[in-house]
């Protein structure tokens, strides 16, 4: 039989171990309780039952050195079992309960049998949810990867079409069209031009292709004037572009409008020709992506 003292001496221990607050009255009720089943025929008669009861206050135990929430609970669980396992060794030693403790053995195999194939068919069923999961995602990263590139064989096409009315090159920035200022507009003036109108109207049906795409309308002029009103009418000269553009259906809240003025010159302003491929007017249109690059 084990000695009483050794029990209360673990016990002890197991306050030691633990951290400075006080152990719960389950806690308590649970050491208690096993200390008087394994003094008893318990660890005898049903030591399979004391060494359960043992393993939830060993769990409790841990639980209130780690300060745990579960503390009552597990605390609970403990004391029950070693109450049960007192139970039954009172009744083995006077009615002969050997026979039902393997029933009861047997049960809970049984019941263990039970519980795993439940585990084993909810772990299917996770397993078919996850691999439904990993399938709908690979569908729709084909579809993107669809849509980027029928994206981009649209984007080529218009670039093709825009090199019949403007000047179309491409930049890390996006697809970069550059119509002559002097097409677009009179001098001085923010007005476009009949002619303008219908090179824009072209521009702009095929804008309408990728009209998911952000839009920098970005208005240039020459060196010459002062640089307050080169950056005023470049300014006037692009919102009047963007304004056609939204005429024409594309979506206001992807077009930015921006007068850059003087700056960025693509060509020598001391010569009548440089001016003019300075005077100018530049669409672009963002990576695919379909973020402004500004």
């Amino acid at each position: 039989m084990t000695n009483p003292i050794l029990i209360l001496s673990a016990l002890a221990g197991f306050g030691l171990a633990a951290c400075a607050s006080a152990p719960s009255r389950e806690l308590v009720d649970a050491r208690s309780a096993y200390a008087r089943a394994s003094s008893g025929p318990a660890a005898r008669v049903v030591p399979a039952e004391l060494h359960k009861a043992r393993v939830s206050l060993d769990t409790a135990e841990n639980a209130f050195a780690n300060d745990s929430s579960d503390q009552r609970d597990l605390a609970y669980v403990a004391e029950r079992r070693a109450q049960l396992a007192e139970v039954l060794a009172k009744r083995a030693e006077h009615a002969g309960v050997r026979v039902k403790a393997e029933a009861t053995l047997a049960s809970e195999k049984e019941a263990d049998h039970i519980q795993t194939k439940n585990q084993l068919e909810h772990t299917k069923t996770d397993l078919a949810g996850a691999e439904h999961d990993a399938a709908d995602q690979r569908a729709r990263a084909s579809e993107a990867d669809q849509r980027a590139a029928e994206s981009d064989r649209r984007l080529k096409a218009m670039q093709l079409e825009f090199a019949k009315y403007a000047e179309v090159k491409q930049e890390p920035r996006g697809m970069v069209i550059t119509l002559s200022g002097s097409v677009l507009f009179a001098s001085n003036k923010a007005v476009l031009l009949p002619e303008a109108r219908t090179r824009l109207g072209h521009v702009a049906a095929a804008l309408m292709e990728t009209k998911e795409r952000h839009l920098d309308v970005e208005g240039y002029t020459d060196s010459q004037g002062k640089d307050e009103y080169n950056v005023e009418l470049s300014q006037r000269r692009a919102d009047a572009v963007r304004i056609y553009l939204v005429s024409n259906g594309y979506p206001p809240d992807l077009i930015v409008a921006h007068g850059a003025g003087n700056t960025m010159p693509v060509a020598d302003n001391a010569t009548p020709e440089g001016r003019a491929n300075n005077r100018r007017v530049e669409i672009i249109v963002a990576p695919g992506d379909g973020v402004s690059m500004r």
